[in-house]
């Protein structure tokens, strides 16, 4: 940023200067180490760039931390939203009609291709870094997965893209094949995995690590398909990291216990008043004219927002819920409003999600509640599935999954309870659903079983077609690089 901004100062400058033909006033003098010359040349250049990438890769800028987990869902059997000048995007999400125009789509392919811009600057010019040869080891680690998972984002929502390895790409490129994509998704991780170093110990908070690593590495190769290798991987991050179930699941997402033994790898929220990087969930939840949850003891403080455009949580995703159930604790079905009045949000679709409870140091919308991208309960059930669809129900698959269950204060599921293996996968898609809930999970885990499409269409969404299990690329993209192919149906 340091940089950019000199850059519009001095070009801005430097017009004005022309204009009166004060040509000596142009020899500007360079003090800082951060010039534009040899700003890629110092380590405190690198530490710059490399915040930055961190910052497009978790794209928590202003409200993408929830318009980033919204089209996850929006397209799912879990969450619509109304109200505001949002609720036309919104719509074109939950009624599958969307296009290659709308901003929210722009805002997924724009942040990581800024994440990869900074990762492939670095790399270019780590050599020249006055460092040793241990940190420039380690920089490039970190850069390659932040890279990595950049791309991997990226063919989640749109397939294949061109794959800018190089600062110095062409500006037009064609898309990679699937295979392309794959493979160099799949070895930057498994390089990442190996330089990095071991999660905790003196390793600064949010930092790459190797767990991070094999966990997005997991669940490549579950929403791949890639069913061995998506099982041995959980099961070296099982035996060779400490992690573990968080005890409390209604108090895993609070800003009290956002460090916790659970979370393998977040995208980092702070409150702030600039919002730079908010998580603005629960202005979209708090219903009308909130006042107080008192099942959670949540009280609207003078502090907060509530916004107009609504996140709301379907009746037949709540009532899905086994009797019992801890993780439902957390969809409000009713509250108080500000004249004292019990209001029913249930019966109407109406629920709301409050799993990222409100930040008791909240400024207006921007919450400090870090979001999950891979928890461990995750790795869990993405062993048992990948187990399941090796050789069908086994009891270890019946294990990890009640492993979750029972903290969700649930009984075990009997070998005897399980006639096949497609029975156990439907369970599996429903655990993950009550699981994962407004984590933005659920539209890959639709894809992955098939039940995507399939299930918009049961919804009575009948422009669901088999190439809505893609976005298409933004038009601004389309329209800069005539070497891109949309995707099919776009």
């Amino acid at each position: 940023m340091i940089l950019k901004k000199r850059f519009y100062i001095t070009a801005f400058s430097c017009t004005l200067l022309l204009a009166t033909s004060c040509k000596k006033f142009l020899e500007e003098k360079i003090y800082s180490q951060l010039a534009p010359d040899n700003f890629l040349n110092t380590e405190d250049g690198i530490k710059s760039l490399l915040n930055d990438a961190y910052a497009r890769a978790a794209n928590m800028n202003t409200n993408n931390s929830i318009y980033v987990i919204a089209p996850q869902e929006w397209t799912t059997d879990i969450l619509y939203q109304s109200g505001d000048n949002v609720e036309r995007d919104a719509r074109n999400f939950i009624n599958f009609s969307w296009d290659p125009t709308i901003d929210f789509i722009s805002n997924n392919w724009d942040a990581p291709y800024q994440a990869i811009r900074d990762a492939n600057l670095l790399l270019k010019s780590i050599d020249a870094v006055p460092v040793s040869s241990q940190a420039k080891a380690a920089y490039t680690a970190e850069f390659r997965f932040l890279r990595a998972i950049s791309y991997y984002k990226l063919y989640c929502f749109f397939g294949p893209v061109p794959l800018r390895t190089e600062a110095t790409s062409e500006l037009q490129l064609k898309r990679a094949t699937d295979h392309e994509m794959k493979q160099f998704i799949e070895s930057e991780l498994v390089a990442a995995a190996t330089a990095l170093p071991d999660p905790g110990g003196k390793l600064p908070y949010g930092r790459a690590h190797k767990a991070a690593a094999l966990g997005f590495l997991c669940k490549f190769y579950l929403n791949t398909q890639q069913w061995q290798q998506c099982a041995d991987v959980a099961a070296q991050i099982m035996n060779q990291f400490h992690y573990g179930l968080f005890g409390d699941y209604q108090m895993l997402f609070s800003v009290a216990n956002e460090r916790n033994n659970e979370y393998i790898w977040v995208r980092p929220a702070m409150a702030s008043s600039d919002r730079a990087t908010a998580n603005s969930w629960m202005n979209t939840a708090f219903p009308d004219n909130f006042a107080e949850a008192p099942a959670l003891g949540v009280k609207f403080l003078s502090t907060y927002v509530n916004w107009p455009n609504e996140f709301r949580i379907y009746d037949a995703f709540y009532n899905s819920f086994e009797s019992g159930d801890k993780r439902r604790n957390l969809l409000v079905t009713s509250y108080t409003n500000t004249s004292g009045q019990t209001v029913s949000l249930l019966g109407n679709d109406n629920i709301r999600s409050f799993k990222y409870l409100p930040d008791p140091n909240a400024q207006g919308a921007s919450h400090g509640n870090d979001i999950p991208e891979i928890r461990y309960a995750d790795i869990l059930l993405s062993r048992a599935e990948a187990l399941n669809e090796l050789s069908g129900p086994s009891q270890e698959s019946l294990d990890l999954i009640n492993l979750v269950r029972n903290r969700a204060g649930l009984g075990n599921i009997k070998m005897s309870d399980v006639v096949s293996k497609e029975f156990l996968r439907d369970h599996i898609l429903k655990e993950r659903g009550w699981e994962f809930y407004s984590e933005g999970h659920r539209r890959m885990d639709l894809i992955r079983m098939h039940r995507f499409v399939p299930g918009a269409l049961a919804r009575g969404k009948t422009n669901a077609r088999p190439f809505h299990v893609l976005f298409p690329i933004p038009q601004a993209v389309m329209d800069s690089d005539p070497l891109l192919i949309q995707n099919e149906g776009y």
